[in-house]
This record gives C-alpha cells, structure tokens and sequence, in this order.
C-alpha cells in the first residue's frame, strides 16, 4: 500500500486530458503555451495558460511531459477539451503535430499529502503523477479508467474529500477556476495569474505582448479578491454593490459554517474593502474583503 501522510484524497473527472505528439510537439506547444516547456523533463509538469490575440484567458491546464514517444499531455481541472483541442488546432499550420483527446478514458485523484510520485506510479504503471494546485501540498495521479480497481485498492482506508470540500480549499487559497473564475472577459493579471502561469522571458507566444504591456504597468484595474459573507451562499456569477456603485461580480463560493467563503472580480479604483459590499444596489452591506488590496 502507498504511505501518504495525512491519507487524504478526492476522485474528480479531468475536463481535459489531451494527448500531444509529432515530431514538432514541443516548439509548436512552446509558441502557444504561456510557460516555459523548455527545460521539462519525462515526467515533469508546468502550469500555464491558453491565451486569444488579445492577452484573454481562454483555458488553463498543466503541460505534462510523457516517456518515449509519449509525447505531451494537457491536463485541466475545469477547462473542456474541447476548447483547448480547438485553440491548438487552430494554429497547426505545417507542424508535425497530432492532438488526440483522450479524457473520456482517463480518471484521476488528487492526493492531499506528502506521497512519493514513484510509489503512485509503480501502484499503477502508465499512471501520470505531478504536483497539483489545490492549496497546500499535493498530487494529481491520473489513471487510464480501466485501472480503476487498482486504484481504489491503494487508497483503502484513506479519507475522501468530497467536491465541496476541494471547492472551500481552493477559494481559501485563493486558486481561480478557469473559466468560472478567470475567463475570455479577463486578463490573466486579474487572477493574479502572472505568479504562477506566464513567463516573461521564454520569447513569443500568443498574447504573449499584451503581457509585457501588462507587465510594464505594473497593476490591473480589476482583480480577483478572497470574501466571505453570512447566510445562504447566493447563487453565482451575482453583482457586487458598494455606495450604490456595482464594485464587482462574486464569481466563486462554498458554504461555511454560518456563511460562505467566496472569490470576486472586483474593480480597484473606487474600492473601499474595509465598507463591506452588498448583493444590491440599495442592500446594506454583508460580504467582507478579506484580502487586501
């Protein structure tokens, strides 16, 4: 059995699970993506993004880079296949490059924990394992579905975390969920996505100049804020009011104990965090910023 410290886990369905090959893969991959898949080794994983001409956040996935003839993965939590399979096939001009989308026979679990990557993958062989980005440690270990037995045999006894449960952990560390969160309205600096998903110095890509104009203003006019409120967790995307002026849109929530924790856009300029905000214009104010600006 796979010792993991803490031994918890959650089962969820990849919206995406794209195979990537051809001789032209990686530098057709590298002019797309907006991280660096230079110095990936077998196994290794970056997060980044799938921007439009206009520096817009169309999907987002981590690039996983196979054994042999392998080739790439693109893996997403919350991004179709769809849109991504049609983003990168959009731009295949004379590449030697083959897009096969292989979700529907993929399952996978995140394993909220120290565990070693070699123990998942020698439980399962032909297993992917990388870090995830679901707040705090932890691994993805994605599996062909037909090895769904044997999966569920390594995690007996393990403690499940259920759907809501990943939700809250996400919000209270401040992870976007793209599209819902961060999507084609917004820019990547918004979700404070800059950290994590762009590379300023790997060269060209798509968007990859209006990032640098991003870069070289140094601060966005809307951006994406941790709150929470109290009552029932309003149903979303919902308009955000303060001082009769709309000061954004909640985008994400999870139910707390007597409330709800929850991400929102929202606009910079005339913010006051401190004055609370309201699900109407005339609604006295019930959801706190709990980030600072």
């Amino acid at each position: 059995m796979i010792s993991v410290k803490a031994g918890r886990f959650h089962l969820w369905q990849p919206l995406a699970w794209l195979r990537v090959s051809g001789d032209d893969a990686l530098n057709f991959l590298q002019g797309q993506f907006t991280n660096d898949l230079r110095n990936l080794v077998a196994g290794g994983a970056v997060y980044g993004l799938w921007l439009n001409q206009k520096g817009r956040v169309l999907a987002d996935s981590f690039v996983v880079r196979g054994n042999g003839a392998d080739g790439f993965w693109v893996a997403s939590y919350f991004s179709p296949a769809t849109v991504i399979h049609e983003r990168l096939e959009a731009y295949i001009i004379a590449d030697d490059v083959v897009i096969t989308d292989e979700t529907a026979d993929w399952s996978a679990v995140s394993v909220l924990g120290a565990v070693e990557a070699e123990a998942l993958q020698r439980a399962v062989p032909g297993s992917v394992v990388f870090a995830g980005r679901r707040g705090g440690e932890s691994v993805e270990w994605i599996f062909p579905r037909t090895a769904a037995t044997q999966v569920a045999a390594q995690l007996a006894g393990w403690a499940a975390v259920d759907a809501v449960g990943m939700e809250h952990r996400r919000i209270l560390a401040g992870i976007p969920a793209v599209p819902a969160d961060i999507g084609p309205g917004e820019l990547p600096n918004e979700g404070g996505l800059e950290r994590d998903a762009i590379s300023y110095t790997k060269g060209c890509y798509l968007g990859q100049e209006v990032m640098a104009r991003l870069k070289a203003m140094g601060r966005v006019r809307r951006r994406l804020m941790r709150v929470s409120g109290r009552g029932a967790s309003p149903a979303v995307p919902a308009e955000l009011w303060q001082n009769g002026r709309k000061a954004g849109e909640l985008r994400s929530v999870a139910a707390t104990d007597g409330g709800f924790a929850g991400l929102a856009l929202l606009n910079l300029l005339q913010l006051q965090p401190a004055a609370g905000l309201g699900l109407a214009a005339e609604a006295a104010p019930t959801i706190t910023v709990t980030e600072s600006a």
